[in-house]
């Protein structure tokens, strides 16, 4: 067993070891070592809630990892800015991602998608969730609320797999990074010619409001514009394409509280809090202190990169009760705030770096959940099923193989 230096027993979180049940770690880390020192990665690791949340609330802690992280792939986006800057980008982007602009706007959108893929398999009587339907759900979202062309999403996917593995490349892989370096080139030559047509020709799409926003004389350039978008479509595809898939993987698994989401529908966002919590599709953010910082496992030096685990802190004991039970109705989460900054779970990270497509997630994964339950009355887990997660940056499972009996069969009796 490949094994953490100094730190006997625990599997090295870039190792098969840790891929194939990071859990059984995350154990031994929040009760054994809290804080780790990890010399390939050159970072701190805490597991913790009480750390990380520190990490991501505290106004010590910065981003300035993603100068590293994101800008090769993305270029400079909104993670990477603080202060008055950070706060005019945010106000720039966020109404897009509010409340009434998604139910007004682009709820019909996410509703329209969901629909169009449900149809693909509605009358074949089982379907892979996860390459059937949650790959391509959220990108072809995006690429809608966008205005760009749907025929080009193999392009978008590739492009998101590229640089969320950019990301994840914890072994620095050079292949993986060349490609992610790539991907950024492409992307870039693909959107700045159809940002400057929007400038010209703006339409009512999420991109001409993007190229018209503007707060106090301040506005996003084309470069700004073409990072936000690139994050958007790697980080929105890639989070909801995995709580969602995981979300029907617990239920599933779960057949009881399976047919109380079924019966009572406002138990979906408490199923999607709850699974945030128990398999969130992130497991990991990167922070990095300003001064010398204290964790309950230790002292971390300023300008050091501490890399929290949010799959960890997820399942503290210290903070949730049975924490590595599925259960829909944990008092815990609350989930009037679960997609909010006071969020009861750390999936979305927290203070003033929350997720700003958190209420973006909820609505997906509300509609399509309300579509899938009502598509297949009676869905189970195919007798082949083998629960598999895979990813260690980010992580969901491998397949989640349903088999229901179409409504049209239900209609004829048969």
């Amino acid at each position: 067993m490949t094994t953490v230096p100094d730190t006997p027993g625990i599997p090295d979180i870039v190792s098969a070891e840790f891929n194939a049940d990071p859990y059984s770690a995350y154990r031994i880390m929040r009760d054994e070592a809290p804080l780790i020192w990890h010399e390939p990665m050159q970072s701190y690791i805490v597991s913790r809630y009480e750390d990380v949340q520190r990490a991501f609330k505290d106004g010590v802690f910065t981003t300035a990892n993603y100068d590293w992280q994101l800008e090769p792939v993305h270029g400079r986006t909104i993670l990477q800015l603080s202060g008055r800057e950070h706060a005019t980008r945010r106000a720039l982007v966020a109404p897009a991602f509010r409340g009434g602009e998604l139910r007004d706007k682009f709820r019909p959108v996410i509703e329209r998608n969901a629909r169009e893929l449900i149809d693909t398999f509605r009358e074949d009587g089982s379907v892979d969730l996860v390459s059937q339907f949650a790959t391509h759900f959220p990108i072809n979202v995006i690429v809608d609320m966008l205005g760009l062309d749907k025929s080009d999403h193999d392009r978008f996917h590739k492009w998101y797999t590229s640089i969320i593995a950019f990301l994840g490349n914890l072994t620095q892989d050079p292949d993986v990074a060349a490609d992610g370096l790539r991907t950024r080139e492409e992307f870039a030559a693909y959107m700045i010619p159809i940002i400057r047509e929007r400038r010209e020709n703006p339409g009512d799409d999420l991109l001409s409001t993007l190229c018209q926003a503007e707060i106090d004389g301040t506005s996003m350039s084309d470069d700004d514009i073409k990072a936000f978008c690139s994050l958007l479509l790697a980080a929105g595809g890639e989070t909801t394409d995995k709580a969602l898939a995981a979300m029907f993987a617990n239920l599933l698994s779960h057949p009881d509280q399976l047919e109380a989401v079924r019966q009572d529908r406002s138990l979906i966002p408490k199923a999607f809090a709850e699974t945030l919590r128990h398999s969130p599709p992130v497991h990991m953010i990167m922070r990095q202190p300003a001064e010398d910082v204290v964790f309950s496992g230790g002292e971390v030096p300023a300008g050091s990169t501490v890399t929290c685990l949010i799959g960890a802190a997820n399942r503290d004991p210290e903070h949730y009760a049975d924490p590595d039970a599925f259960n829909v109705f944990r008092e815990e989460i609350d989930a009037s705030t679960a997609f909010t900054a006071a969020a009861g779970h750390l999936a979305f990270a927290l203070g003033r770096h929350f997720c700003v497509g958190a209420l973006l997630a909820e609505t997906e994964v509300e509609v399509a959940a309300n579509m899938l339950l009502d598509a297949m009355p009676d869905a189970r887990l195919a007798d082949r099923y083998s629960a598999q997660e895979q990813g260690v940056f980010t992580r969901g499972p491998a397949d989640v193989p349903v088999e229901f009996t179409p409504r049209s069969a239900v209609s004829a009796g048969v």
